[in-house]
């Protein structure tokens, strides 16, 4: 990664959900930029959670959570001390990235299946434990309507699959038509942090605005983030080496530099 760098007078649109962007504002913060925190996606818990308890209350002998949502919201409803289908101690735990195997120590449960590269559900599938499932009850701690790509991997090697879907993602009722004039003179770059908040922003803006949004240099972290925001019309895009949020920071200095806006 290049580090920081300095991003004076530069405005930078933070798209996460609210109380998710606290840390990469103040990253941003830090290079001289100031952040525009404008969250396009609402995180709120299922309900009812009862089918997501029964779940989790049941033996399995994997569970793996999604996302630090999937961690938030999943681990409250798991038991405190969870059984396995093969009767060892414990489910073995896996997380998809680094930054939900954080989440799961930061609650104090030590996940067992981290990706050492990678930061999604290929290179989860590509751990060993998980190449060999056959027979195996595993368990997908998710939101309404995930990504389908891990469950359907693990059915074909043969595993038992269920998913325990603990919160839904939401537009936010919000008005974005009295910011666009300001963003339009003084916004310098954005970043997306999933598919979905980048569709939502989107959404949010008229049709009438559209273009000067897309002409906005754009951080995503995942080639498939990339991909989803050629599709929209962006066509000036970094990818995030990794998810973390210095990750985020380092793609949006790599982006400026190239542009001539940072030093």
């Amino acid at each position: 990664m290049t580090g920081p760098c300095r991003l004076d007078g530069c405005q930078v649109l933070v798209t996460r959900p609210a109380g998710q962007a606290a840390q990469l504002c103040e990253l941003i913060r830090a290079t001289g930029a100031e952040p525009v925190a404008f969250p396009t996606l609402e995180i709120r818990g299922s309900e009812p959670n009862d089918d997501a308890r029964s779940l989790l209350a049941e033996p399995w002998d994997i569970i793996l959570f999604v996302s630090r949502n999937a961690v938030d919201y999943g681990l409250p409803l798991l038991p405190r001390t969870p059984t396995t289908a093969a009767g060892g101690s414990r489910p073995l735990i896996g997380a998809v990235g680094r930054a939900t195997a954080a989440a799961l120590r930061e609650h104090g449960m030590a996940p067992d299946l981290v990706p050492e590269r990678g930061y999604d559900s290929e290179a989860l599938l590509a751990l060993p434990t998980l190449t060999e499932v056959q027979g195996r009850r595993v368990l997908i701690v998710r939101g309404v309507g995930g990504r389908a790509k891990l469950g359907e991997s693990l059915s074909q090697r043969g595993a038992e699959v269920a998913y325990a879907e603990v919160y839904r993602r939401c537009l936010p009722e919000t008005g974005i038509d009295a910011q666009i004039p300001d963003w339009q003179q003084r916004l310098s770059f954005i970043t997306a942090t999933s598919d979905e908040v980048l569709q939502n922003l989107c959404q949010l803006v008229r049709s009438a605005d559209q273009a000067s949004l897309r002409s906005l240099p754009l951080v995503v972290i995942s080639d498939r983030g990339g991909a989803t925001a050629m599709q929209l019309g962006f066509r000036t895009v970094a990818v995030a080496e990794e998810t973390s949020d210095e990750g985020i920071v380092d793609a949006l200095c790599r982006l400026a530099l190239s542009l001539g806006r940072a030093h």
